[in-house]
C-alpha cells in the first residue's frame, strides 16, 4: 500500500472514531468519494491497525442503525420549512387522481 493511502486510511479512521462522522460527512472532509472511505475502513483499515478497524466498526454500526431517523428528521424539517408542494419542487405539476 503507498504511504499516501495508508496515511489517510488511518487518518479517515481517527476522524469517525474522534467525531462519530458519517461516511458521506468523512467523505466530504477529506475530498474523496463515499466508497472510498468505505473501502478504506472496511478492507484497508483491519490490515493497517486492526484495532482502530473495530472500534470505528462500531460507530459506522450505530451510524446505520441510526440512519433512518436522521432521514426521517430529515425529511420532517423539509415539509415544516417548505410544505409539502414546495417541497417536491413541482407544485402543481402533478395530474389530478382518475
Amino acid at each position: 500500500m503507498k504511504d499516501h493511502i495508508w496515511r489517510r486510511v488511518v487518518d479517515i479512521g481517527n476522524y469517525i472514531l474522534r467525531y462519530g462522522a458519517t461516511v458521506r460527512d468523512t467523505a466530504k472532509v477529506f475530498g474523496v468519494s463515499k466508497s472510498t472511505v468505505h473501502k478504506d475502513v472496511t478492507e484497508r483499515l483491519p490490515k493497517v491497525n486492526a484495532q482502530l478497524a473495530l472500534e470505528v466498526k462500531k460507530v459506522l454500526e450505530v451510524n446505520k442503525a441510526e440512519r433512518h431517523l436522521r432521514g426521517g428528521e430529515a425529511t420532517r424539517q423539509k415539509f415544516r420549512n417548505h410544505g409539502p408542494d414546495r417541497a417536491e419542487g413541482r407544485a402543481g405539476t402533478l395530474p389530478p387522481l382518475l
